[in-house]
């Protein structure tokens, strides 16, 4: 769907879910924001392309917004329907975006000894099937201007949710489409209601990155998993996004204080249940990520300090009426 002149939504399923990506068209070049699975070239941007007539040779350079393998399974789907489209991703998520293993051990796997989080094992089957990956050629750093003909567009480096996470700006059409830069307080299925918590990982950076949007004041952010958020919107789903974090805050700040002993991450979580969101236990888990940024911002603030005993298991006590 054009929402604006050459700006393009298209929709994708993905199980209970569904992921955007987003076109961006020109009079002489397109970009593609993500590439999904690899369903979500084959059977929903290929068929888009043709359906809305854009010539196939007019789409020269595709982002991944970063590494998850939601937002780049369709890589290889992408390289062998249109080899000329230059594919790109955020430097700091280049070795993730080229290899799944790496994938899955560097970045779903982070938690397994601090905190013995793992993926269940059929959800990292699932995840060498859909991550069909090969390897970028250009890394992106950030501040890089694509001129597509009658406008440009730059890429931004936003990270928090990933240490290589982009988004791109659209000034022609004040759009912003930001991936998963900027989460909520919740992820939802396709229907709107919670799927598992917003999972950004470094929450200093998180926060520094909503703040890069709020200043490029836009009227329309554009995100993969989200309705189209539009004037007011835009703004009211940033404030919620921060406001969370906050949340996270009070909440850990009351447990570890509240605590006979140091705790693990996923220790907290399983205590505050759901005070941290609406989801059931085993979404609940994936609040790791958020928890365990939340938790080393509280540290660099002194609020906060952690130690990693014998058992790799890294524990959390509270500071912060001592600071």
């Amino acid at each position: 769907m054009e929402i604006r002149p050459g700006l393009h939504r298209v929709q994708a399923p993905l199980e209970e879910r569904f992921v955007a990506l987003y076109l961006l068209v020109g009079t002489d070049a397109a970009l593609l924001v993500d590439t999904g699975v690899p369903a979500s070239i084959t059977e929903t941007l290929l068929p888009y392309l043709d359906e809305a007539g854009i010539p196939r040779e007019h789409l020269k350079w595709a982002v991944n917004t970063h590494c998850d393998w939601d937002h780049t399974g369709g890589n290889r789907a992408l390289k062998e329907a249109l080899p000329h489209v230059q594919l790109m991703a955020g430097a700091d998520d280049v070795p993730f975006v080229e290899d799944v293993e790496a994938l899955i051990a560097g970045r779903y796997g982070e938690f397994t000894r601090t905190d013995g989080f793992v993926d269940p094992p059929e959800l990292t089957a699932s995840i060498r099937d859909w991550a069909q990956l090969v390897p970028v050629d250009r890394a992106l750093a950030g501040g890089e201007e694509f001129d597509l003909g009658g406008r440009s567009v730059t890429v931004l480096h936003v990270p928090g949710h990933s240490p290589g996470h982009v988004a791109v700006h659209d000034p022609a059409n004040r759009a912003l489409m930001i991936g998963d830069a900027t989460l909520g307080a919740t992820v939802p299925f396709a229907d709107g209601s919670p799927a598992f918590p917003p999972t950004y990982r470094d929450t200093a950076d998180y926060v520094a990155s909503i703040a890069t949007f709020r200043d490029l004041d836009a009227d329309l952010l554009l995100t993969a998993h989200y309705p189209v958020y539009e004037g007011a919107g835009v703004a009211a789903f940033l404030d919620e996004s921060e406001t969370y974090t906050e949340r996270v805050d009070e909440i850990l700040a009351r447990h570890l204080r509240a605590q006979d002993a140091p705790s693990t991450a996923l220790e907290l979580i399983r205590a505050a249940g759901a005070e941290l969101g609406p989801w059931p236990p085993e979404a609940l888990d994936y609040s790791i990520f958020p928890v365990t940024g939340n938790l080393e911002r509280m540290q660099a603030r002194g609020l906060a300090a952690s130690a990693t005993a014998a058992d790799g298991r890294r524990r959390w006590s509270w500071t912060g009426d001592a600071a």
